[in-house]
């Protein structure tokens, strides 16, 4: 029960951490009040362009890759493969339940941060960090699939999609359809934002 703990705590606060708010306030704005109201990074990179943008970019993905890493720890570091992070191979034993616990974690707190009054993004970055841990594989071959498809398209928002989206179907090369179908769970809290956020745009018109 403590590991569970753990990689639930761990990756709520990991998730927590307002990246882009910090990064925007630094520009002198607070993405939660500009554009599509989204503190992630796109809206940022709107208004900030796209290398200044950075540091959401990356900060918002390690949110993922760290809770994911804390999780594996905490479970005992159990793969299928060789190595602390299986190459090829999926999560073993006890270290899955932490692992995906710790990515939801994280995934939740960045989509209602504690340290940013709760107003937090749709947590796409978070779940792409998380998967990098989950499966190396499978994000490796959803990131070949994000450039190729945004290249064909010239749109990075089309690729996103694609990438994101293809990652369940990528998994099943590498992993049981049990972490398949938590993955996917893991992209339900992604909808449950979407929705949320959907919800608010409404209202507030």
């Amino acid at each position: 029960m403590l590991p569970v703990l753990v990689a639930i705590i761990g990756g709520y606060l990991l998730g927590s951490v307002p990246v882009a708010v910090l990064v925007a306030r630094a520009h002198g704005f607070d993405p939660r009040d500009v554009g599509d109201r989204n503190p992630g990074y796109w809206n940022v990179k709107e208004r900030v362009g796209r290398r200044s943008a950075v540091p959401v970019f990356v900060g918002d993905t390690l949110k993922g890759t760290f809770a994911a890493l804390l999780g594996l720890t905490a479970g005992g570091a159990h793969t299928a493969g060789t190595g602390t992070i299986p190459l090829y191979g999926a999560l073993a034993g006890p270290s899955v339940l932490t692992v995906y616990v710790a990515v939801a974690a994280a995934m939740i707190g960045h989509a209602w941060p504690v340290f940013a009054g709760f107003r937090g993004g749709r947590s796409i970055l978070a779940f792409a960090g998380g998967v990098a841990v989950i499966c190396p594989p499978a994000f490796l071959l959803a990131v070949a699939a994000l450039t190729v498809t945004a290249l064909l398209t010239r749109s990075f928002a089309i690729g996103a999609r694609v990438g994101v989206f293809g990652v369940p179907l990528l998994q099943l090369l590498f992993a049981p359809i049990t972490q398949v179908a938590a993955t996917g769970a893991l992209m339900c809290l992604i909808g449950l934002r979407f929705a949320q956020a959907a919800l608010s745009a409404r209202h507030t018109t």
